[in-house]
């Protein structure tokens, strides 16, 4: 941090010193003065301006930081301590590819110097230079085996890049140097979590949390491997813990909001009130009123195209993409200029699927908030749609700071997302009523039709589903785990009681965890069914698109979850195996997804209306093989000519809805203003 003077300084050298002295009991003000005072008295000492820069950058004058360390490396060249410490300076000032050459220049004069190896990986990892950043932290510990932040940092990055055995290795590594490490505990906590070890993860959270007990980032990540886990109200109050540490904890307030909106346990008044909340404690007020008074110049569209843009962290193989990618590839390009803004760090076959069909992309990983809604700002977007709500890599704090003169959620999510700045939430009648409007913080804008397309891929295995030589009827669902309610629980116990020749078939990757599977068996036999009536299988064995979708075959009749979100992506795959599949409409738009599809789809038959209803629907199935037989044969051919996969009709419906709300809000601001009274 700090350098003594050579033993030549003899005037400023005192003076150096006590400045020195000073720094180090922690009295900025008086340091900085006596360094200022050395340099005065020997302007080309190059320590000085080194150690002043350490004093401002303490005090977070960054430019005046910076000026000092550029002034020291100026005067001796191969200062490897200042080209460091410039680039810690840049990096905290975003300055990323600034800091990444300066850190460079640290190296190239001193090779050897394990800080400037570990501070260069730390910027790579922002970038997302993952190799890279790999290199330089095994450089670093090629240098200094035994360095812990730097087994941790490699771990991150390893997370990161999927090699979760690696990652896991190097948490490993740091604890064995260094025991009561929190944060490798809870790194390696996440880590066991991302590879389905749930109640291992909880265990090591709570290690790290007995050793760091006010760590808020320890505290969310055991509110994810509880909700994991089910533990649903201790999820909850992890997250608020965790925010009552830190109150503008974003990642944790999402999380929050997601547990209530994904598994309902608040009613849509009050989970309302919770998001619009988000926003007053993550997002700064100076920057929400900014957003308030933000004007736009957008052009009339005579002559033009729309200026749309999409705003994902799912644009990758995701359940979202399943939808995005048909859609992107029906907008008419005439009518359509189509911006996509890509937020995850990793690229997949999807991504660049969904790249392709885009006229411009943008990858913004990395950027601020206030970065990235001036970069959509100049590419002129006149609509800008959000694909993610409070799910994870979310932007919504670009959207919150007001980014285009229509901004609007589409598809992504499963309730309000509470920010001023959403103008609108598209959906349609059957998925979010008149009668939900007061759920919403935005205006809603219902399609004419169902509010999404599904791809039934023609290569997908067929449909063979051969009825059992005894007459069981296999019912169930490939839904995740965090759908599987209790009331969902409860009802499909009384299905099975409904139905004697039933079996219940359950497939989600959580199930590896055998504390899941204990919770699912015990849960059932509190409802009176025997395990032996129940199969639990995780995804190893369908880990890839078809096998998956040939694992359909097994079912007679897809049972959609109950009391929070219902079936997307996996109602769809069910349909399109031939299924019939039975849904129990809500009282909130996470509810009706499958009630939207069902009666795109033309089978408004298998939606019920009550829990009583819900069973009779099943039981009638059951009883009735001719009609699933016929489905099998049938249902394919009936679903690909039907709107649930009408592409084009969604695609045209959707640009008509962002005309005219493009057309709603240029009216608005050229109409003169109102008298008051």
């Amino acid at each position: 941090m700090f350098e003594n003077p050579p033993s030549e300084v003899r005037s400023a050298s005192d003076v150096f010193r006590a400045a020195v002295a000073h720094h180090q009991a922690g009295r900025l003000p008086e340091a900085e003065l006596h360094y200022r005072q050395a340099l005065t008295l020997k302007p080309d000492f190059a320590e000085a301006h080194n150690n002043l820069g350490v004093a401002l950058r303490a005090q977070d004058k960054l430019e005046e930081a910076a000026a000092s360390y550029r002034k020291a490396v100026s005067l001796k060249p191969d200062y490897a301590e200042a080209y460091n410490n410039l680039g810690v300076v840049l990096r905290k000032q975003g300055k990323l590819d600034e800091a990444v050459a300066s850190y460079r220049k640290a190296i190239a004069c001193k090779p050897d110097d394990v800080k400037s190896h570990y501070n260069l990986g730390n910027v790579l990892r922002e970038q997302s230079s993952l190799d890279e950043a790999v290199a330089s932290y095994r450089r670093a510990l090629t240098l200094q085996p035994n360095n812990v932040d730097v087994h941790i940092n490699l771990g991150a990055v390893q997370k990161e890049q999927g090699r979760l055995d690696e990652a896991v290795a190097s948490y490993q590594s740091a604890l064995a140097l260094r025991p009561d490490s929190a944060e490798a505990h809870a790194n390696l906590g996440v880590m066991l979590r991302e590879r389905g070890k749930v109640d291992e993860a909880i265990a090591r959270l709570r290690t790290a949390l007995a050793l760091k007990p006010d760590d808020p980032q320890a505290h969310n990540s055991l509110g994810n491997a509880l909700q994991d886990h089910g533990r649903l109200a201790e999820a909850g109050a992890s997250y608020q813990h965790a925010l009552s540490l830190q109150p503008d904890y974003v990642a944790a307030y999402h999380n929050l909001l997601y547990l209530n909106a994904y598994h309902a346990l608040l009613d849509p008044a009050a989970y309302l009130a919770l998001a619009r909340g988000w926003e007053q404690s993550c997002v700064p007020a100076h920057d929400r009123q900014a957003a308030r008074s933000r004007a736009f110049q957008n052009p009339p569209l005579t002559g033009r195209r729309l200026r749309v843009g999409y705003v994902s962290g799912d644009f990758r193989e995701h359940a979202v993409s399943y939808f995005v990618e048909r859609l992107f590839n029906f907008h008419d390009r005439e009518r359509i200029e189509l911006f996509a803004y890509s937020i995850h760090p990793h690229a997949d076959a999807a991504t660049a699927r969904c790249q392709n069909l885009a006229e411009h992309w943008a990858r913004t990983f990395g950027m601020s908030d206030a970065t990235m809604r001036d970069r959509i700002e100049a590419d002129g977007i006149d609509v800008l749609v959000d694909l993610s709500g409070h799910t994870a890599h979310n932007r919504l704090g670009v959207f919150a700071r007001r980014a285009a003169p229509v901004q609007a959620h589409y598809l992504g999510y499963f309730a309000s997302t509470g920010l001023t700045e959403m103008d609108y939430w598209i959906g349609d009648e059957i998925l979010t009523p008149a009668a939900d409007d007061a759920h919403f913080s935005e205006s809603i804008w219902r399609l004419p039709r169902p509010w999404v397309s599904y791809e039934g891929k023609v290569e997908a295995p067929r449909p063979d589903r051969q009825h059992a030589a005894d007459a069981t009827v296999w019912m169930g669902s490939f839904n995740n785990l965090g759908k599987l309610t209790p009331a969902t629980l409860a009802l499909w116990a009384r299905v099975l009681h409904a139905v004697p020749a039933g079996r219940l078939l359950l497939k989600t990757k959580q199930l590896a965890d055998a504390g899941n599977r204990q919770r699912i068996v015990d849960a059932m036999a509190a409802h009176g069914i025997a395990p032996d009536r129940l199969e639990l299988n995780d995804a190893t064995a369908t880990s890839s698109w078809s096998p998956h979708m040939a694992y359909y075959n097994r079912l007679d009749i897809a049972l959609d979850p109950v009391g929070a979100v219902g079936g997307g992506t996996t109602t769809c795959d069910a349909l399109w195996m031939a299924l019939p599949v039975v849904t129990l409409s809500g009282d909130r738009m996470a509810s009706r997804m499958t009630h939207s599809m069902l009666v795109g789809l033309g089978h408004p038959e298998w939606v019920a209306h009550s829990d009583e209803a819900y069973i009779e629907t099943v039981a009638a199935l059951a009883r009735d093989a001719d009609v699933r037989r016929n489905l099998r044969d049938t249902q394919r051919a009936r679903m690909a000519q039907s709107p649930l996969c009408d592409a084009s009709d969604l695609a045209k419906a959707l640009e008509n809805a962002y005309f005219a709300m493009y057309a709603r809000w240029h009216g608005a601001k050229n109409q003169p203003p109102r008298p008051a009274g």
